[in-house]
């Protein structure tokens, strides 16, 4: 468990460690606002593109093998990361990283689930809950820190994880043995295929629309259809291979469909909401990018605290329906209220609405897993985890993407109102202004501006959180299996 954490915990701190180093790797590197962008989204492409094909790989070959292959990439892609001369060698580097993590996040999981029980995976999940939280949180805390630090500096940020990650390697070697069950079955390369650049296309159109064309644009038209006929013809390659890549049969589980709707929502919710309140810290309350990333502590408290309980609940006492239901609850509040924040908001009682967030993300995310890992027949366990881990990435990826897009206009429209419209045709506003530079009174109004913007984030999420609320209401409370997966999977092969 402990090399699967650490494995798991380096995947997810390389999607977010950069969140604060980005602006001086861009200025070290001479990249353009647009590079920005794409150091970000590369991994976070490679990673979401790619869970699917893991999953179903679990399904087959030996996952100890596996798992390691995941670690083994992503050290290198850290590696290159780190030592890189220029921005292009550094997005191929995070594509390298996003291979590597992708195959870490869909295979803890997996793994977990095939040695453990779901009466006894809450307390679990719980954990893994945490460490996805506070890898998703941490991340821009200590980036900041490497930054702010003379000695250490930017590259840092991807160097740290190759000492742990080779940790976790030689400690999954010793310790993790799991019975490699041998099924013949076929990869539909074609479904993956199409599933990948469908995927990969419709993330790369809502990660420039906005930016580099406008939203209401040929090339939105474009890309958007060419994205769903991928996407149409995946499912219908799917509904008649052999051996798919995304079982569409699991989606007659209701469980898995409302979980799965669940999971991609909450996704779209915390990413989209949590990724800009960094920005909001350093630009409306005048924060340096290290006390940014310490005030998203109370977040990371509501989540770590909130997830533990529950797995340990859901252990002793075998009922998880009410964490959901109750996590959406509070994740619908906590969005709610920090739709209220402006530049003259308080830190405590901004800190007081992350803490109610956190909370309700940390009762949600990992038990909608452990509901639908309990509700499927073994041979589906590694598809319908890697199917829930794909959406809730995927919902992430959109949210992050499609809501900056929303700051980003948000933010243009209120500088021209306040200040008339700006030279070089509104093209300068993308880039993020620095406070410390602006006299007084102008600083007051873009501090003003963008507190109004990311308030508007929260309450664009809050009807999204509602549905999320609204999907978990309808699962059906089973109560959890006694048997492991790799034990369940034995005696559906044995026929009983």
């Amino acid at each position: 468990m402990t090399g699967l954490m650490i494995g798991m915990f380096m995947a997810i701190l390389a999607s977010t460690i950069v969140a604060n180093a980005l602006p001086r790797i861009v200025a070290d590197l001479e990249g353009s606002q647009s590079i920005y962008t794409w150091i970000v989204t590369s991994e976070l492409l490679a990673m979401t593109a790619t869970v699917p094909l893991w999953g179903k790989l679990a399904d087959i070959y030996s996952r100890k093998l596996l798992i390691q292959l995941s670690l083994g990439l992503f050290v290198v892609g850290s590696l290159i990361a780190g030592l890189t001369p220029n921005v292009e060698v550094l997005i191929v580097s995070r594509i390298v990283q996003g291979l590597g993590a992708g195959g870490l996040t869909a295979l803890a999981t997996i793994v977990m689930a095939a040695m453990i029980p779901p009466r006894e995976l809450g307390r679990y999940a719980g954990l893994f809950g945490a460490v996805f939280g506070v890898g998703t949180i941490a991340g821009p805390l200590i980036g900041g820190i490497m930054v702010d630090t003379s000695w250490l500096g930017w590259r840092w940020c991807f160097l740290i994880g190759v000492p742990f990650t080779l940790a976790s390697i030689v400690l999954l070697q010793r310790t993790l043995h799991l019975k490699v069950v041998r099924k013949e079955v076929t990869i539909d390369y074609l479904g993956a295929a199409l599933i990948v650049s469908g995927v990969s296309t419709l993330l790369v159109w809502s990660t420039l629309a906005g930016n580099t064309f406008p939203w209401a644009s040929g090339w939105t038209a474009l890309l958007v259809s060419v994205g769903v006929v991928l996407l149409a013809l995946a499912v219908w390659v799917e509904s008649r291979a052999a051996d798919p890549i995304i079982p569409l049969t699991i989606f007659r589980n209701r469980t898995v469909t409302l979980t799965t709707l669940a999971s991609a929502l909450v996704g779209l919710a915390m990413f989209g909401g949590t990724v800009f309140l960094s920005q909001y810290f350093q630009i409306s309350l005048g924060k340096t990018p290290t006390q940014a990333g310490l005030m998203s502590l109370p977040m990371i408290l509501g989540l770590l605290v909130s997830s533990t309980i529950a797995g340990q609940m859901i252990t002793k006492f075998g009922r998880w329906k009410v964490y959901l239901v109750s996590g959406g609850a509070v994740m619908v509040a906590g969005m709610v209220l920090l739709s209220t924040i402006d530049a003259r908001t308080s830190v405590a009682l901004v800190s007081v609405y992350m803490l109610v967030l956190g909370t309700g993300v940390g009762l949600l995310m990992q038990n909608l897993v452990v509901a639908a890992q309990n509700d499927v027949p073994a041979k589906d366990l590694g598809a319908t985890t890697s199917t829930l881990t794909f959406f809730r990435s995927l919902g992430g990826a959109i949210g992050v993407s499609a809501l900056g897009a929303v700051l980003a206009n948000s933010v243009t429209s209120q500088m021209t109102d306040r200040f008339g419209p700006m030279p070089g045709g509104g093209g300068g506003t993308s880039e993020v202004p620095d406070i410390s530079t602006l006299p007084e009174p102008v600083r007051a109004v873009v501090a003003d501006i963008y507190g109004t913007a990311t308030a508007e984030l929260f309450l664009i999420g809050a009807p999204i959180a509602l549905l999320a609320f609204i999907a978990v209401l309808f699962i059906k409370e089973k109560p959890l299996k006694t048997e492991s997966g790799d034990e369940r999977l034995a005696q559906e092969m044995s026929g009983h």
